[in-house]
């Protein structure tokens, strides 16, 4: 069965159901579909279809004794596959979406009478089932949320794009350019708390140029027209495996102090630079082992560090600005350098700027950096974009159209499909999201695959992760401006070359 609300109990060791307002089990896990057998089978039956008379109140009026309530546990029975009748002690979350009103039922079965360590044993599990709704609720939030920032951040970087510096509009768009990124961070917080599994999206081996014009191109339409901004790049730079989305908020961070240092004028200078070394090295505190890296620097020429503060920067929470900063954002670099196994450096005098240097890991590959020619955005090519909010569509086929692609949208993979079916001229590009209801991006991405090979695939999602990608494939995180759009879209249609040294 599938829905329109994401589901993250498939695989759970007990039953649990989602169902709608009307009592319609909209999704069973393979739990469930075990236990309750082929009751479950067919469209969308009835949750009267396992509830139990026992339980004193029908299913439709137990639901309604609760659909204000946002988590209960309580013993219910329920007929099992057989004709049995089973007391399960019983977690029901509510959560809404779009105004609709969805409940998760998630059964854990009575402990027989034993020992104690059995009813504690259970009692974790219970904990375990609240957990799991609290889980659901909030990514169903983070997705809708993330959804509606795309649409405003979308919106607001195409207009910032083409009004005048002086425009008397220009600062408040700006302003609500920024508001909707601090909203964007707290959904992707909201994102991480609500994912279970561990973080596995796989890094891809890439040029590192590419993601620092990004984090540069971003900045510069919401930062003072008097920061100049220098950007020196190897035009052979070694190729590195790294999470894009990771790395490119790495770099925001960093280009985002720098900013701040300047105050309201100054320079910021990027370099990117080859390293070999035979032996072991060291950059300032930072120890380098032998070996290739790619080296990113960037350097402001503000107000600089203090020498007492520089071996603290790293620390979490520590931080000389004022509320509401938490000290995180180097902390957070940190981590995501060292996880990709590099470093990073910093070093300044006060009242002469600050340079932080990153170290990755690099192999003596050469992957050409196509943005290094990507000056105009236009194209003429075919995209097809495919996403169940109406809000997207209609911001994406705004943005696209205004750059000379021909779009063709759809609000569902079916519905996709039958266009791909229809059309005379071939799609150049598929763009997805990876969560929509009846068909996931996942699966409209194979579809595609068979029916149309050579056409190039970009999905995008505020939470879940691309399947494992390769030539055809690329991934834009949610929520993006215009400016992020139209730059990987040019990316995705003008494949890089590998030249090896």
């Amino acid at each position: 069965m599938k829905s329109e609300v994401a589901f993250v109990l498939e695989n759970a060791n007990w039953p649990a159901l989602l169902v709608d307002g009307a009592s319609t089990i909209l999704r069973a896990n393979l739990a469930a579909v075990r236990t309750f057998g082929l009751t479950l089978e067919g469209a969308f039956p009835l949750l009267s279809a396992v509830w139990s008379p026992e339980n004193g109140v029908t299913a439709e009026q137990f639901l309604s004794q609760w659909e204000r309530a946002p988590s209960a546990t309580m013993r219910l029975k329920f007929q099992t596959k057989g004709g049995g009748v089973a007391t399960y002690t019983t977690a029901l979350c509510a959560l809404t979406k779009d105004t609709e009103k969805y409940f998760i039922l998630q059964m854990l079965p009575e402990p027989a009478r034993g020992p104690d360590a059995k009813a504690v044993g259970a009692e974790a599990i219970a904990h375990k089932q609240k957990l799991d709704c609290a889980l659901q609720l909030a990514r169903s939030v983070a997705l809708d949320f993330n959804n509606a920032l795309t649409s405003i951040l979308g919106y607001t970087s195409l207009i910032l794009s083409k009004v005048e510096p002086d425009h008397p509009w220009r600062r408040a768009l700006l302003e609500v350019e920024k508001a909707a990124g601090k909203a964007a961070e707290i959904a992707n917080d909201l994102a991480g708390f609500s994912r279970q599994e561990r973080d596995t999206r796989s890094q891809n081996s890439g040029n590192l140029n590419a993601v620092l014009r990004r984090c540069v191109e971003t900045l510069q339409s919401t930062s003072a027209a008097t920061v100049q901004w220098r950007l020196h790049l190897e035009r052979r730079l070694f190729t590195v495996r790294f999470d894009e989305a990771k790395m490119q908020q790495a770099f925001l961070k960093i280009l985002e102090n720098a900013v701040e240092a300047l105050k309201s004028e100054g320079s910021i200078t990027i370099h990117t630079r080859n390293v070999e070394l035979a032996e072991a090295g060291h950059d300032r505190n930072l120890k380098l082992v032998a070996g290739t890296y790619v080296c990113a620097e960037i350097a402001d020429n503000g107000c600089g560090i203090e020498l007492e503060l520089l071996s603290r920067i790293f620390e979490p929470f520590f931080t000389t600005k004022s509320p509401p900063h938490r000290g995180l954002g180097l902390a957070w670099v940190y981590g995501i350098v060292t996880n990709h196994g590099g470093g990073v450096a910093v070093s300044s005098q006060p009242g002469a700027g600050a340079a932080v240097r990153v170290y990755l890991p690099a192999e003596k590959a050469v992957v050409r950096d196509n943005t290094e020619f990507i000056h105009n955005l236009t194209g003429n090519q075919t995209i097809l974009l495919v996403d169940d909010e109406e809000l997207l569509l209609t911001m994406g086929e705004t943005v696209l159209t205004g750059y000379g692609y021909t779009v063709l949208t759809a609000n569902s993979g079916r519905a996709a499909l039958d266009l791909l079916a229809q059309t005379d001229k071939p799609v150049d590009l598929l763009i997805t999201d990876l969560v929509m209801p009846l068909m996931s991006g996942r699966e409209l991405v194979e579809q595609v695959g068979q029916i149309s090979p050579t056409t190039r695939i970009l999905c995008m999602s505020g939470y879940v992760w691309p399947p494992r990608q390769n030539e055809l494939t690329a991934y834009l995180q949610k929520p993006f401006t215009s400016q992020e759009l139209l730059m990987k879209v040019k990316e995705v249609l003008t494949p890089p070359t590998t030249m090896v040294d």
